[in-house]
């Protein structure tokens, strides 16, 4: 899976859009159900994909870090809700994979990572405090570009504080 970025994310200090979206377990996921925490949306293409599989087992293994910021993180894609389940079980991966489905890429549009021709999303992050605005977003240059955890460690940082062991060793 190849190819620039065809889309900018939406802007920081917007709120962010609400969603309802249904885990692998079938439950209904909202935005607002992570009001007064900060939250990491990760937008990615696909299921089973090996960039997806990359980025979503480097945030499996840093899962202390986002902890000790207490922050959420919850990843999106296209994919089915029992897709979600098996690459979960598969990989071992215990954040909340959401099924962005039907309509299909619905929430992906509402954050402007929506990719029309391809019929799923950019690799995309948001960081969204917890009033509901956007604090951080990024949308990455390339489809296959798995954005820079430090990165992400720094900019949640800066918005939630560092942790007190001091984050980055």
């Amino acid at each position: 899976m190849e190819g620039d970025a065809i889309n900018a994310p939406l802007s920081v200090g917007a709120k962010a859009p609400e969603f309802a979206l249904l885990d692998a377990n079938g439950r209904e996921v909202t935005l607002s159900s992570y009001a007064g925490r900060a939250i990491v949306v990760v937008f990615y293409p696909l299921d089973w994909s090996p960039g997806c599989s990359k980025q979503l087992d480097l945030y499996q293994q840093e899962w202390s870090e986002f902890e000790k910021r207490d922050v959420e993180i919850v990843g999106i894609s296209v994919d089915s809700l029992y897709s979600h389940g098996a690459w979960a079980a598969a990989r071992g991966l215990s954040m909340p994979l959401l099924a962005d489905f039907n309509p299909k890429g619905e929430v992906a549009r509402r954050y402007n990572v929506w990719r029309d021709a391809d019929g799923f999303s950019e690799r995309a992050l948001y960081i969204i405090d917890g009033e509901g605005v956007i604090r951080y977003a990024h949308v990455s240059p390339k489809l296959q570009h798995v954005p820079d955890i430090y990165e992400l460690f720094a900019k949640l940082d800066e918005i939630v504080g560092t942790p007190a062991t001091g984050g980055r060793e």
